[in-house]
């Protein structure tokens, strides 16, 4: 209808939606807001779970009702693949190479100077010697008992060394029971068995305290003199005859090729009363204290009695190949609130005391180094050990003097146990080593280096402190409270990042993540696995989740990584160790049920080859162990395109920041 004239226009609409420029915008609000939304629901972690779920197994298994499903990246095509061929598996390595340890190699051990056992320690394969293939279980290879079982119990056929159980069979330390060998828990000094010797130390050091909580053992395996001087000899003997030694370890099983000569001897020809052989066996003492809730780091060389560091993690003992000689113990300083040696005949006063410094570097201020054997209680024991009162009580002297010179205290000394005690400050030792002009304090700027860092004959001084009574580097909480308490190098800003919010959030982070791996890997709290890796530790979160549960986590810090968090591990109570993962670990092969590696590979990258870094995780996982990888979904990928030819069946998965993080899992799981 047509508008009068003289009549005014009708007001124009007051409805901004019927502009379109309004309703575009307005659209594109409420699309943003929505993906927004999502997007912010996909990465929100759910709230943090309480600690005690962690105490019960239930709980924390379903917090996961439907585990997710692998995701797939494989292209997707039409076209059918040949199946794989053996040419497109990683090859076996010879059967002699069962027992293979790369960087203990006895071959490799004659081509060092014997001087203060540096062929003893780590000497790893050149980057052309690498073996590239894939470790094999001895013949019979059965899973190992399950904890607290393997204790006392190993299937014979896992760690085949008959004459171990000869050698050791007056000790009453194995036995050998059918198919089965059998740990009564005896051993030398062990007369009234592990656990009465432990309960003897407990009369002096307050074990049952929780103010020791970290322990080192220094074990030998075989004693040093006698080792080094039968080799000495032989060395020279066939240096004169012009003919190489292959091997002078009969417990190493590789083929003598021709051109070399392969030297043995029996391990009944080395057994003495003199007291310079026939140690107590590895890890016993550190088994016995975990009743007592403490974790002992026990360390033996490659020994002549067969592979003890062996059998002791074939049981689910916590110990690793180590020996004192030219550099440092692969610890931070001030980790171990006890040291022990029980005849590991070390000779401590030698090389100006360099061993016993090297305790005392590692050793916590206030902590306690106990030594029983030689020359302890010599009185009661100089005929059978076959030498004279005055050369037993000159030993014993020097290493009083020695001790007073590092400002320890001599605590008792009750039968065959004698206990010192290492200052809580160096305040008062200070001034002692001014009047004494004997010993001298490192000037090293980091006591705390421990990867191929030389000893020095000196002391590693104490963090300062303003009054005589306070504790060098700070009180350490006792166990278990410390697991949770932020550590002292946390609150002074040590280390760089690493602030006392990012350490509470980090423990936060890790029980939600142990609590989705268990819904992934259904034997993580059943008891399966027993002897667990965290190949780049961090700060222990991943340790400290499992604190609760029959498991023992080796932390391992790289040594190049950005920051050493290592004494941070120590200081929660939690055990751990350096390493360069462009290297072999020193362990034996099949020693661990699960490698955790969260970052390495990204890590690895641009220094040297992964492919080495999972041959080496083969060998020292167990046939029926588990692998978890946390790194880029393109590192991910790689990763698992190498361990589909080493036979593993893998699984890809978001991690807990949800599918728009780049950040995924790889499962490998070998249990079932």
């Amino acid at each position: 209808m047509a508008i009068p004239p003289n009549q005014p226009s009708p007001a124009p609409s007051l409805n901004p939606l019927r502009k379109p420029l309004v309703r575009v915008l307005l659209l594109t609000v409420i699309c943003s807001l929505s993906y927004f939304l999502g997007f912010y629901k996909s990465i929100t972690p759910t709230p943090p779970q309480s600690p005690l779920c962690l105490l019960h197994l239930k709980n924390l298994t379903t917090t996961h009702q439907n585990p997710p499903q692998p995701l797939n990246f494989e292209p997707h095509h039409s076209l059918s693949l040949p199946p794989k061929t053996q040419e497109d598996f990683f090859p076996f390595c010879p059967h002699n190479f069962t027992n293979y340890c790369p960087c203990q190699d006895p071959y490799r051990e004659t081509q060092f100077n014997t001087s203060r056992f540096f062929n003893r320690e780590r000497h790893c394969p050149k980057k052309n010697e690498t073996l590239r293939c894939l470790v094999r279980d001895p013949a019979g290879y059965r899973r190992p008992f399950l904890w607290p079982k393997s204790r006392d119990y190993a299937w014979f056929n896992n760690v085949p060394f008959p004459r171990l159980t000869v050698f050791k069979k007056k000790q009453n330390w194995v036995r050998l029971e059918g198919d089965r060998l059998f740990f009564p828990g005896g051993g030398t000094s062990f007369t009234m068995g592990v656990k009465g010797y432990i309960s003897e130390i407990n009369r002096i050091v307050p074990l049952k305290s929780g103010s020791v909580r970290t322990v080192l053992d220094v074990g030998c395996g075989v004693s040093h003199e006698c080792y080094c001087n039968l080799f000495f000899v032989i060395n020279k003997l066939f240096n004169v005859l012009d003919v190489p030694i292959l091997s002078a370890m009969p417990s190493y099983d590789r083929i003598a090729t021709p051109g070399f000569l392969l030297i043995a001897w029996s391990s009944e020809s080395l057994s003495s009363k003199n007291g310079k052989v026939d140690p107590n066996p590895v890890a016993s003492f550190g088994a016995a204290l975990m009743d007592y809730n403490i974790l002992t780091m026990s360390i033996a060389p490659r020994d002549i009695h067969e592979a003890q560091v062996q059998f002791a993690l074939e049981r689910g003992l916590l110990v690793m190949l180590g020996i004192l000689s030219v550099h440092r113990l692969p610890y931070p300083s001030r980790s171990f609130d006890m040291a022990h040696c029980s005849r590991c005949l070390v000779p401590w006063t030698a090389y100006d005391g360099l061993f016993l410094m090297e305790i005392d570097r590692v050793l916590r201020p206030g902590g306690y180094w106990v030594l029983s054997g030689p020359p302890i209680n010599w009185r009661a024991h100089y005929k059978v050990w076959e030498r004279t009162p005055q050369d037993l009580e000159n030993e014993q002297q020097n290493l009083e003097d020695l001790a007073r010179k590092l400002c320890w205290k001599k605590i008792k000394e009750m039968g065959p146990i004698a206990v010192w005690q290492k200052p809580t400050n160096h305040i008062h030792c200070a001034q002692k080593l001014k009047t004494w002009k004997a010993l001298k304090f490192c000037v090293d700027a980091d006591p705390d280096a421990g990867w191929y860092r030389k000893m020095d004959a000196c002391i590693t001084p104490l963090p300062e402190v303003n009054n005589i009574r306070d504790i060098s580097g700070g009180a350490i909480e006792k166990w278990p409270k410390r697991l949770n308490t932020v550590p002292q190098r946390i609150r002074i800003g040590a280390i760089v990042g690493v602030t006392i919010r990012t350490f509470n959030e980090d423990n936060q982070w890790w029980k939600r993540r142990v609590s989705y791996y268990g819904s992934v890997l259904k034997s993580l709290f059943v008891g399966q696995y027993r002897n667990i890796m965290d190949m780049n530790a961090g700060i222990g979160g991943f340790a400290a989740a499992l604190v609760n549960y029959p498991v023992w986590v080796m932390n391992v810090v790289p040594s190049d990584a950005k920051n050493n968090t290592l004494a941070i591990i120590y200081e929660r109570g939690l055990i751990g160790t350096y390493m360069n993962w462009c290297e072999p670990f020193s362990t034996y092969p099949r020693t661990y049920d699960l490698l955790h590696a969260d970052g390495l590979f990204s890590m690895y990258n641009d220094k040297c080859d992964i492919l080495d870094i999972l041959f080496e995780m083969y060998r020292i996982l167990r046939p029926h162990g588990a692998i978890v990888v946390r790194d880029h979904v393109d590192m991910i990928m790689k990763v698992k395109g190498i361990t589909d030819r080493m036979r593993w069946t893998g699984k890809v998965l978001h991690s807990e920041r949800g599918p728009f993080h780049p950040e995924k899992i790889l499962f490998i799981d070998n249990s079932e």
